[in-house]
């Protein structure tokens, strides 16, 4: 049966040959047209007749090879080209032994698609894709009888991926693939020759022709020479940063694919660890799991491999007792791997988080975070590295790496022994204070735990609370960083924090001193509360109550040498004007601090910073430095030591600023209404003349709030000054009423209101009536002030003072009326004194 089988296939070949031999001549011919119908007639005969392989090889071999290679190579006419690649392929498709085909039809393949210098390659793109196609299909044919050929083969593979048309550069690709399947053990030679034109492709605008280079780069390495990783690292590096899902994922089977099967891959560990670690952070789920998915095979693959040395970790090693929320606990084979190659990655990892292009920063803070996961407590040994590498980082403009980078230090506090970490963090801080140290450390202690950071929290927090440090600096981002580390502090000790309650209130005042930290205010007083809530006391305040005797003792220290730049004078501000009716509990020390600031021969400045607090203070004294009631105890000590020396007239505007800011803290005393009628006549005795000099002041509000005063002292105590004193006083006011200022004319005329109800009895009366009279002449020139507010104040003020001598001012306004503009006034006048007089 088979030798006639085999007899019916020779006779049929023999037919079809002989059918075929006036067409074979006819490509002979010089017309183009000729040519093409003889090779639609052997289309005809050949592929739309149905042929078994046997004949169709030996027709294909003996007869049709030959000429059809002939008018591939050599025909003008593109259609007999294309005709012929047509039946080229599917002769070897359809044929029996393709790898006859061998020896005649590479060689032209080669002269078609990378012809020697001086010869014109292919000019049909179409035609070069079906060419490359029939060399695709012969390595998928023939396999290993290739092999003689390869260097053929690679030739051309090397000039059709530089190719222009995308849709060869991907089909040679696929040929560089199949050519490393199909040879391993000759290919591994020659391999190398593809990769440079693989990586002038593998950034293509085509995301499928990256996808096909990438792809074929990973056949290539892995069944030829493994030394080729290193001079494709870098650009499949670059392709973690594309913008195309498929390519990345791409990138990421390559590199799996080597980490499980490449012959050399322990010696590359360092180098593909990172490439494929990097997109565990990847946008795509489907990228992250594939990702995973692989590094969890590697893991479990290296352990088989090393069981013998990981025999002990594995029977006996457990987990730590502290690691980080939602975060799954990477397999021992990954942490092992990680945890032996990260001497060899961590250098070049801590370049790259430094890079200048943003993409390269972000994604290498983020394997950091990832490398410090696998590594747990080995992270020990490359403390100075990463430390150095993190101080840095933290000030990157970019928030993404800054943020990686803090949730890498945040895994240094869960597996570095504080011992270890705060030593050297706390040594760097000495040295040169930096906000970043300052991030670092706070991001340290949230991720450290409770029970093991407890021994070491006095230590930290007196670091933190040392002037050198909390002091260091008036930077915002400074500032915000120490505030970020009472937080962590605070946030992780929680009831641990009692014993450094006063360190930790020290730095919080002092951040709350600086004066441009004003927005931080809010953040500071719940920091406050935080560390009261912890303490179980009610509030901040409650705070300050526990710390109100230290927090003196602690500025006080050095305050007989403070100056405005002295930082104990701004903190005094706030804990003076912060714990509300706290103070009034260390008021003996506070009255101490301003007797000795506040003498004249002190710096002015810090004289007028401790004045404004003292006026603020008085306000509300009864809710801030009276809270105790203790305040009139040391009224003497305010009046005689601190405001009469300052009320004293001195040359310059800062003294001048001065005797404002102390008229103010003067007014503030006798507003709150602490005084009692005796203590205000013990204050006028003291610094009325000081106060009556200050009306002269060029400050508005100085000579405001002096005739204020003088108004308030007439009308408590007036009736108890003498002749001389009310005589001295009148005509000060009266300079008032020809003020610049509308209100202190106001003030004045009111004072003036009050000086007349002190002449208690006819012999006063009689012997100040010279200036009684003297006071309704000036009075009544003043009726004509344009305001008309100063005009009623003018006549309310002669309405007081017509009950003295009625008839005297009636001839003096007579005298005047006829001079006056606003004679109503007068009128008015007149009439209340006629009604008074009946």
């Amino acid at each position: 049966m088979a030798e006639d089988g085999a007899l019916g296939d020779q006779r049929r070949a023999a037919e079809v040959v002989q059918a075929l031999g006036r067409h074979l001549n006819g490509l002979q011919e010089p017309g183009r047209e000729a040519r093409l119908r003889a090779l639609r007639a052997i289309r005809a005969e050949v592929q739309e007749r149905p042929l078994s392989a046997p004949v169709l090889q030996e027709v294909f071999a003996k007869q049709l090879l030959r000429p059809l290679v002939r008018c591939l190579v050599g025909d003008p006419a593109e259609r007999c080209r294309e005709l012929a690649v047509q039946l080229t392929y599917h002769g070897l498709s359809h044929g029996a032994r393709p790898a006859e085909a061998l020896p005649c039809l590479l060689p032209a393949l080669a002269q078609r698609l990378c012809p020697p210098q001086g010869q014109s390659h292919e000019p049909c793109e179409e035609l070069r894709l079906a060419l490359i196609q029939v060399l695709g299909l012969l390595l998928e044919l023939c396999e290993a009888a290739l092999a003689p050929y390869l260097p053929e083969v690679i030739h051309i593979l090397q000039a059709t991926l530089l190719d222009p048309y995308p849709e060869v550069k991907r089909e040679s690709c696929r040929c560089a693939a199949a050519s490393a399947r199909a040879m391993p053990e000759h290919f591994h030679m020659h391999s190398e020759f593809l990769i440079k034109p693989l990586m002038q492709t593998v950034s293509h605008q085509h995301f499928r022709v990256r996808v096909a280079v990438i792809q074929a780069t990973g056949t290539v390495i892995q069944f030829g020479n493994g030394k080729s990783v290193d001079d494709v690292l870098s650009h499949l590096a670059q392709r973690l940063f594309d913008e195309i899902p498929q390519v990345r994922q791409a990138v990421t089977s390559v590199v799996g694919e080597w980490l499980l099967h490449l012959r050399d891959r322990y010696s590359y560990f360092h180098k593909l660890i990172p490439l494929l670690l990097s997109t565990f952070t990847d946008e795509m789920p489907e990228n992250k799991q594939l990702a995973e998915s692989y590094w969890k095979r590697i893991g479990l693959q290296w352990e088989k491999e090393n069981e013998e040395d990981l025999k002990d970790k594995l029977d006996f090693y457990s987990a730590p007792s502290h690691y980080p929320e939602g975060v799954v606990r990477p397999e021992l084979g990954c942490r092992e791997l990680v945890t032996r190659n990260l001497s060899k990655i961590l250098p070049g990892l801590c370049h790259d988080v430094t890079d200048w292009v943003e993409g390269t920063r972000i994604k290498a803070s983020q394997l950091l975070f990832i490398l410090l996961l696998h590594a747990e407590d080995h992270i020990t040994q490359h403390m100075e590295l990463l430390l150095r590498t993190l101080y840095r980082v933290c000030l990157d403009e970019e928030n993404n790496v800054v943020r990686n980078c803090v949730k890498a230090a945040e895994l240094i506090g869960t597996f570095v022994n504080p011992k270890v970490s705060l030593k050297l963090l706390v040594s760097a801080l000495e040295k040169t204070p930096m906000p970043s140290y300052l991030m670092i450390l706070a991001a340290v202690v949230r991720g450290c735990p409770r029970q093991v950071l407890k021994p070491h929290l006095s230590y930290l927090a007196s670091t933190l609370s040392r002037p050198e440090i909390c002091q260091r600096s008036e930077e915002i981002f400074y500032m915000e960083q120490l505030l970020c580390c009472v937080q962590s502090i605070t946030e992780v000790c929680q009831e641990d924090c009692k014993e450094i309650s006063l360190q930790l209130m020290k730095v919080l005042v002092t951040i709350m001193a600086i004066p441009r930290t004003e927005h931080l205010h809010e953040k500071v007083e719940e920091s406050m509360c935080t560390l009261a809530q912890v303490q179980h006391l009610s509030g901040f305040l409650d705070l300050y109550k526990q710390h109100i005797y230290q927090l003196m003792e602690w500025v006080s220290v050095s305050h007989d040498r403070w100056n405005c730049y002295s930082p104990e004078l701004l903190q005094l501000d706030v804990i003076a004007t912060h714990s509300g009716p706290i103070i009034g509990e260390a008021l003996e020390d506070f009255i101490l601090i301003l007797k000795t600031c506040l003498q004249p021969t002190k710096d002015p400045p810090m004289r007028l910073k401790l004045f404004t607090i003292l006026s603020q203070l008085l306000q509300k004294a009864n809710e801030t430095i009276n809270s105790q009631g203790q305040f009139l105890s040391y009224l003497e000590i305010v009046i005689k030591e601190i405001l009469a020396p300052n009320l004293q007239w001195r040359a310059g505007r800062t003294a001048a600023a001065i005797r404002t800011t102390a008229v103010s803290c003067l007014w503030a005393l006798i507003y709150s209404e602490m005084l009692s009628p005796k203590e205000i006549f013990k204050l006028e005795d003291a610094l009325m003349p000081q106060v009556i000099a200050t009306l002269d002041e060029d400050s508005k509000m100085t000579r405001l709030m002096a005739c204020r005063i003088v108004s308030v002292i007439l009308n408590i105590c007036g009736k108890q000054f003498d002749l001389d004193k009310l005589n001295n006083i009148y005509p000060e006011l009266l300079k008032r009423l020809d003020d610049a200022a509308h209100d202190v004319r106001l003030a004045a005329a009111q004072a003036l209101t009050n000086w007349f109800k002190c002449i208690r009895n006819d012999d006063e009366k009689s012997i100040l009536k010279s200036n009684i009279e003297f006071l309704y002449r000036e009075l009544l020139i003043h009726l004509d002030d344009p305001d008309q507010n100063i005009q009623r104040a003018v006549l309310e003020v002669l309405k007081e003072g017509s009950v003295l001598y009625p008839e005297l001012l009636v001839k003096e306004i007579e005298a005047v009326e006829h001079k006056h503009r606003t004679p109503a006034y007068c009128n008015q006048l007149l009439q209340h004194i006629q009604s008074t007089g009946k």
